[in-house]
């Protein structure tokens, strides 16, 4: 029985144009699943069996299911965000009186050449005045709004050879002519249903509005914007919530500003996942040395997707270690620990993967060319436990419109699911069952 469908995912992606709203339909899928929410702010008080989830910041959110007795954590991290344009706090700019655009940065990594000539919107959260608080809502201008304009060929005769782009100046979003000047945070307010004078604050991106596809002769790849990291998300929630007689704590992690360093209150770097694991230990009464014994025999998995070979430069993957579509889950490995990924954690995983029967291959970027980084390093320097960095293979990463296989998110569910449900216990250092 396939335990989701490509649509599916294609319609979690459709719901979560921003990290916030990536959370938000987390939290939605988590409640009709049992899960209850905790605040950071309060009192926890946890029950053996129960299932419970916290958020930082509406971006990043962690969920976990407790066993009767915590023996261990197994943890699959994520992350929320993805490469984009972000607003700035005054975002519109008159052009001679004719034009009206808005004014943004980038936001982490993005192929930028892949965001000219198509339909963009506006997404994000509000901070809004109510009385003497300030409440976040949350908005999608749910229509095509905006386009980035390319420069005819005709000015610009040799972009074809090659053109680096500047932000500043080559891709700013046309929103109308000079008719609109003053009336873009209308537009945000009236779509989330506020007044325009209450707004305090915004964190505002631009989000690509082409719907996602399957395709290919045997509709054997999925596009999409956001398929790194969303597919994984998506992977590691229904993992969660299919998972049964969970031996250790399963735990979900959701992480924001992966894209830009992690660096933040709400990114893999700051004290969130390591605060929500020690706080389950004290509200289980574990004491300190305990907690220690528990934490050796935890295991962690980052899941951030991974660059497939591509068809039209192989070249530019290792000779052996190069993986595709379609065939598996991709364990990535980096002799300078930008994936953390060792013989240890790799071999614990493989495993995982042949009780689940799903395949998986492996990943290691040419020697000549730098690679990428994850979360995976990044939280281990805040909680340490034997992490594997794993993916999807995907094609056009960091693009408006990546494309990855059909089959790979179910493999993924499945080994998720495993994971979970297995019992990783270090019997002692370098001995592990």
């Amino acid at each position: 029985m396939q335990d989701y469908s490509p649509k599916e995912l294609l319609e979690f992606i459709g719901r979560s144009p921003t990290c916030f709203h990536v959370v938000n339909t987390l939290e939605g899928m988590l409640c009709a699943g049992g899960f209850e929410k905790l605040q950071e702010s309060h009192r926890w008080t946890l029950k053996p069996g129960g299932k419970y989830y916290v958020t930082r910041n509406g971006s990043s959110i962690i969920a976990f299911c407790l066993p009767k007795i915590i023996e261990g954590f197994h943890i699959m991290a994520t992350h929320s965000d993805s490469p984009t344009f972000k607003l700035k706090e005054l975002p519109e700019i008159g052009v001679e009186k004719k034009y009206t655009k808005l004014n943004v940065e980038g936001y982490g990594g993005m192929l930028m050449s892949t965001w000219f000539d198509r339909p963009l919107s506006v997404a994000g959260r509000l901070l809004v005045r109510d009385g003497e608080r300030i409440i976040s809502r949350l908005v999608n201008v749910d229509r095509d709004l905006l386009l980035i304009p390319s420069l005819a060929i005709h000015m610009n005769r040799g972009v074809n050879e090659g053109y680096k782009f500047n932000v500043q100046k080559d891709l700013l979003p046309l929103y109308g002519d000079e008719n609109v000047s003053g009336t873009f945070m209308a537009v945000v307010a009236e779509a989330a249903r506020v007044d325009v004078q209450h707004i305090m604050g915004h964190d505002l991106f631009l989000y690509p509005r082409v719907h996602g596809s399957i395709w290919g002769e045997n509709g054997c790849y999925i596009s999409s914007a956001r398929l790194d990291d969303l597919q994984c998300v998506f992977a590691s929630v229904n993992s969660l919530l299919r998972a049964e007689n969970c031996p250790k704590v399963a735990m979900m992690a959701v992480l924001d500003n992966e894209e830009v360093g992690s660096t933040t209150k709400q990114g893999a770097a700051s004290d969130f996942l390591k605060e929500t694991v020690f706080r389950i230990c004290r509200e289980s009464g574990m004491d300190e040395l305990e907690r220690s014994r528990v934490m050796a025999s935890s295991f962690m998995i980052s899941a951030d997707n991974a660059q497939a070979a591509h068809p039209n430069h192989m070249e530019k993957s290792d000779a052996v270690n190069r993986p595709f579509m379609n065939e598996g889950i991709v364990i990535k490995y980096n002799a300078n620990q930008r994936y953390t990924s060792d013989g240890v954690s790799s071999a614990i995983f493989k495993m995982i993967c042949e009780k689940a029967g799903v395949p998986y291959q492996v990943y290691v970027n040419r020697s000549d060319i730098a690679g990428g980084s994850t979360l995976g390093n990044i939280a281990g320097t805040q909680i340490s436990m034997n992490t594997v960095d794993i993916g999807l293979a995907q094609l056009a990463m960091h693009s408006s419109y990546e494309t990855a296989g059909t089959k790979d998110t179910e493999y993924l569910v499945k080994a998720a699911k495993q994971f979970f449900e297995s019992n990783i216990q270090c019997e002692e250092d370098g001995y592990i069952l």
